[in-house]
């Protein structure tokens, strides 16, 4: 956040009562074609991160999950489909949600999930109300990164697991050029070719750069009363999970 009145939106600053806004148009742009353009933009390895991210949580039939920016539940089915509990998805675009309930409809049936249409700033969820908090290529979408953590941790049961995978900062040097290159050069012409929007890829992009890297988002999460924070590297370092726990 560069002010007290601004943030970023990209490498832009816009006034801080816009971002949500802005996102908003981002995401209504992208969702008919989101997991289609998550499949061309990583090469399928987004599902192994996913997978991953689950296999740290280890799903449970009595344990409830919030999956925030939840978008077309991806998240939500894989903890369904592992054997999991309830889920609630919140994600701040009805696009998106309707676009997830129809997917998992047409693919399994009518599921244990509950669609939510709520900013993770101000979620409409009780206090201490679910096991398990999860974010997945969100966070780094939000206003204020700490006011999402903290509503994370209002949420979550005493005993309960805080779970976040998001694109970070590569760990092994070499990669970042062509990293960068791909980044900047490739996935905005994916983006206009496929979803017909290349601004919306520059805006992705660039808010992966703008994110805070491993160690400083783990900073962030500490400082709102999460504890036991750690985290995994993905792929170099192109993506990490990170996880916290309410005690």
């Amino acid at each position: 956040m560069s002010s007290d009145r601004t943030t970023n939106f990209g490498f832009q600053n816009v006034p801080i009562e816009r971002k949500n806004a802005l996102v908003r148009d981002v995401f209504n742009s992208v969702a008919p074609n989101y997991d289609l353009m998550n499949d061309l933009m990583s090469f399928g390895i987004h599902r192994l991160w996913k997978s991953s991210l689950l296999d740290w949580l280890g799903p449970h039939p009595k344990k409830v999950l919030l999956d925030v920016a939840g978008g077309t539940g991806d998240i939500a089915a894989r903890y369904r489909s592992r054997g999991g509990g309830k889920v609630f998805v919140c994600d701040i675009n009805q696009s998106m949600l309707e676009a997830g309930k129809a997917k998992i409809e047409k693919k399994s049936g009518p599921e244990d999930i509950e669609w939510i249409c709520g900013d993770a700033e101000s979620l409409p969820v009780s206090d201490r109300s679910v096991d398990a908090y999860t974010i997945a290529f969100g966070l780094r979408n939000v206003t204020s990164i700490p006011n999402a953590l903290r509503e994370a941790r209002r949420v979550l049961r005493p005993g309960g697991r805080f779970l976040c995978l998001e694109f970070s900062k590569p760990a092994i040097a070499f990669i970042n050029p062509i990293y960068d290159a791909y980044s900047f050069k490739i996935l905005p012409e994916i983006g206009a070719f496929v979803a017909n929007d290349r601004n919306a890829y520059k805006y992705l992009v660039e808010s992966i750069r703008k994110f805070p890297d491993q160690i400083d988002l783990e900073q962030h999460i500490n400082s709102v009363g999460l504890e036991k924070s750690s985290y995994r590297n993905l792929s170099g370092g192109i993506a990490a999970i990170h996880s916290a726990w309410r005690l």
